[in-house]
């Protein structure tokens, strides 16, 4: 291209002429329509890609929507997203659609047909990452997505807001220790899920610094799920030497471990400690209160609105942003029973 062209705008024809299709192509690849070959859909959106081709009436054509997308709604933890997408959207005249699709990994293959067809402002997505060609089909439309709580590791290019997983990892876990536990066990979530291994590594570093031996027969893989919490914590509380005390990586699991504790005849927090993740509503009201680590998660959605409206606008934006947890302690936690913390095994149930 000739400096004096470099800043003229692509037209739709020359994109045509460059991947040899005609100009009715172009524009059903533009539009999200099905009937285009897939060899020829990537051949045009990287050449709008490469030219950052942008629509002169997108403002007019757009819906004033942001579309929220879980691989499942959560009535508890989804809530409190949805809400801190809600603020912000409200606060820009935007409406909020909410749509449930794929794995927690990515979203299904027929998803970017629809969000193509309601053309939103941005997409705030609960998963770990995009494939490369559905990124290319929505900056070819000018559609800037932002990940929250990436269930993995994104790439550099994509921008995600989340929270400091290893910092509540660590915190959780030393607060039970400076309570005089010394048996911890945890319930984290899926064991491929960034945010399971990261306060895995804040509970493992906890104890390395507190001197304590890290047992492996103490560390479970839940699913953040009550049902996964309970199961899990009746394997551990059956151990010949059980913890008297439970990190649990979702205030759901947290609700399963007290369940199995009332199961097993041992009272929370007497006989065993209970501490959470998340802070979400129900963990005030469980009998007794949770103590858990405070997840920002109506702050993470409403700090994901904000990336996506500066990327939206072309104004420059951070694309990783992690957000502080902090310990809130109840009444689920107390110290060991005395003779744990003289040195035998609480077993005399």
């Amino acid at each position: 291209m000739r400096d004096g062209e470099e800043s003229r705008r692509i037209t739709l024809a020359e994109v045509a002429q460059q991947a040899g299709v005609s100009l009715s192509t172009v524009s059903k690849v533009l539009n999200g329509r099905q009937d285009v070959s897939s060899a020829t859909r990537v051949k045009v959106e990287r050449l709008l890609d490469a030219h950052a081709y942008r629509r002169t009436t997108r403002v007019a054509r757009e819906a004033p929507l942001i579309e929220l997308v879980f691989h499942e709604l959560d009535s508890v933890w989804s809530m409190e997203l949805i809400r801190g997408v809600e603020n912000l959207a409200k606060a820009h005249r935007a409406s909020v659609v909410l749509t449930e699709s794929g794995t927690r990994h990515a979203p299904a293959p027929d998803w970017i047909e629809g969000v193509l067809q309601r053309r939103p402002i941005g997409v705030v997505l609960v998963f770990s990452s995009l494939p490369d060609a559905v990124k290319r089909q929505l900056g070819a439309r000018s559609i800037p997505f932002v990940i929250v709580d990436p269930a993995g590791d994104p790439e550099p290019d994509v921008p995600s807001v989340g929270s400091a997983n290893w910092t509540g990892g660590v915190a959780a876990t030393r607060h039970l220790i400076d309570l005089g536990h010394r048996r911890i066990g945890i319930i984290t979530g899926p064991e491929d899920m960034l945010c399971s291994l990261a306060r895995l590594d804040g509970y493992r570093s906890a104890l390395n610094m507190a001197g304590l031996t890290h047992d492996p027969s103490l560390v479970r893989y839940g699913d953040f799920h009550v049902e996964g919490g309970y199961a899990w914590a009746m394997e551990l509380l059956r151990l010949p030497d059980r913890p008297t005390a439970v990190f649990a990586g979702s205030d759901l699991q947290a609700l399963g471990v007290m369940e199995a504790a009332r199961v097993c005849g041992l009272r929370v927090p007497e006989d065993l400690s209970v501490v959470g993740y998340d802070d979400v509503m129900i963990a005030r009201w469980s009998s007794p209160p949770l103590t858990t680590i405070h997840q920002p998660l109506r702050e993470m959605g409403e700090e994901a609105v904000q990336m996506l409206l500066r990327l939206r606008a072309g104004e420059p934006s951070v694309t990783r942003m992690e957000l502080t947890t902090s310990l809130v302690v109840r009444k689920s936690t107390a110290p060991p029973p005395a003779r744990v913390q003289a040195g035998g095994a609480d077993t005399a149930e």
